[in-house]
Parts: C-alpha cells; structure tokens; sequence
C-alpha cells in the first residue's frame, strides 16, 4: 500500500479532437499514481457531460472507467467530487468500483493533515445567476423528468448547452483575481473561521496555482491549490506526507510522485 495523496481534475472527456489521447495519457498517469498512492482523489468534471441512467452507461471511457476499477481493486481510496458538467453521475461509480462521490465540498484528514477539497463551482457567491441554476439542475424533480427523455435527447440539448456555454468564456476568466476576486477563495475563509483547515484543494477554474493564503487558522498557515486540469494543462497535485506540490505532467518532473515515463501504458 501506498503513502501518497493524489489530486486529478477537469479531463473534460469527450470534449475537443484529443478527448482519446488525454484519456490514453490519463490512464498512464493513473497507473503510475498506483504504484504509491493511498489515497486519489477527482475533482470533478473529468467528463465533459455524464447522465447516469439505472440500466445505461455513457459510450466511450472504457479505458478510464477499467483503470479505476484496477485502483480500487488494487485498494487504492478513491474520492470523486461531482463537477458542473458531471453532477449527474448519481451512485454508478459508487457501486460498480466502491468510489466514494460527494455532492458539495469535504474535509477529508491524509497524514494527520485536513484538506478542504471540491470542485468549486459556484461557491463564494459571486454569480447569483449560476447558483439558480445549479439549484435547478441538482434539484431532485427536474433530474427525474431529465431522465424520462431518450438518451439520444438527453445528450443532445446538453452537450448543444455546454457548447454555447463555453463560446460565452473569456480568457481573462481564467486568470487568477485576487483572494476577493476568487470564489472558491472566499468560501475557503469562510470554512477555515469554522474548523481547522491545512490544505484548500479545488479544480473547476482551469488554472494551475499555489498560493498561501493571507488569512491564518487557527494560527498556522493554510495552502491554496488550484489544481488546473487535465484538458490543457496535464497537471496534478500530489501530498507525499508533508508537502504539497503542483506537479505538470508534461515536464515528467522528477520529483518522486507519479512519473508517466515510468507507466507501461
């Protein structure tokens, strides 16, 4: 067994001519990560659209879906938090390979150490319009009238929706704004006046960054990590026990995490 946290996020398969290679190369780094880790954790939208049906699978993402199944079998913990573009997932991963979803943002304790962790999709309040909307899309009535159209629909107005929607972002977007400026910033103060907090580790903006945060808990300092992701960017982060690094996978950087020259994929 392994002694290393892993952190993966936003792969967006199934978006844009690449989604095979990313997936290829995804499942190369998961090899490798199994070789050390204890613990791995997706932040979320690591498709870029997932409806879970009761006796249907989305096509596509066998090699993802078989290389998590080897982890959990390899006893390797696996975490998933749901995402903007993969909220729908519901319990399959859950009961087909024992992975642990989440809905909203947890503390979880690796190494005696807390990580505040999620995707980070509309938190810290600063887009009304969006919580409406993702109040609507998790509501539990609209779910189950999504799930009564053919698969065929059901797909179809939401990859149309997710296409409009990303013509709609700006580059600027994704620049870091400031601990004000960042929502998923916000909300980790928020909960670090709350409870004993040593890591903040979120995806969702597209952006790999390492920040310590301005604000102390409980006296000590407190690390921000935006993971990135894996749809431009092929980073990840990894906690060896005592230290937490951002990690691109581009440059096999040698630094004892999970090294994908080293995969036999």
């Amino acid at each position: 067994m392994g002694n290393k946290l892993y952190f993966v996020t936003d792969a967006h398969l199934g978006a844009g001519r690449d989604s095979r290679e990313r997936e290829r190369e995804l499942c190369a780094l998961l090899d490798a990560m199994k070789q050390d880790a204890a613990m791995v954790v997706l932040l979320g939208d690591m498709f870029d659209f997932w409806f879970s049906y009761r006796h249907v699978v989305p096509r596509g993402y066998i090699r993802l879906l078989g290389k998590l199944a080897e982890l959990a079998d390899a006893g390797v913990e696996l975490h998933y938090f749901v995402g903007n573009h993969d909220m729908w997932m519901f319990d399959y991963l859950e009961r087909e390979m024992c992975i642990t979803m989440h809905e909203e943002p947890a503390v979880l304790e690796f190494g005696g150490r807390r990580f505040l962790m999620g995707h980070g999709d509309g938190l810290g309040h600063l887009d009304r319009r969006y919580d409406l909307l993702r109040l609507m899309f998790r509501n539990k009535m609209n779910q189950w009238l999504f799930s009564c159209l053919p698969e065929w629909m059901t797909f179809g107005i939401a990859l149309r929706w997710i296409d409009s929607s990303k013509q709609k972002h700006r580059r600027e977007d994704l620049c870091y704004k400031g601990e004000e400026g960042e929502g998923i910033v916000r909300y980790c103060k928020e909960r670090m006046a709350q409870e004993d907090i040593d890591f903040c580790v979120f995806g969702h903006r597209h952006t790999p960054l390492q920040v310590t945060l301005s604000t102390r808990c409980h006296g000590h300092e407190v690390q921000y990590v935006n993971v990135g992701d894996w749809f431009t960017h092929r980073s990840y982060a990894c906690f060896d026990g005592s230290r937490l690094e951002l990690i691109d996978a581009t440059s096999y950087a040698d630094s004892g995490s999970a090294d994908l020259s080293k995969s036999e994929n």
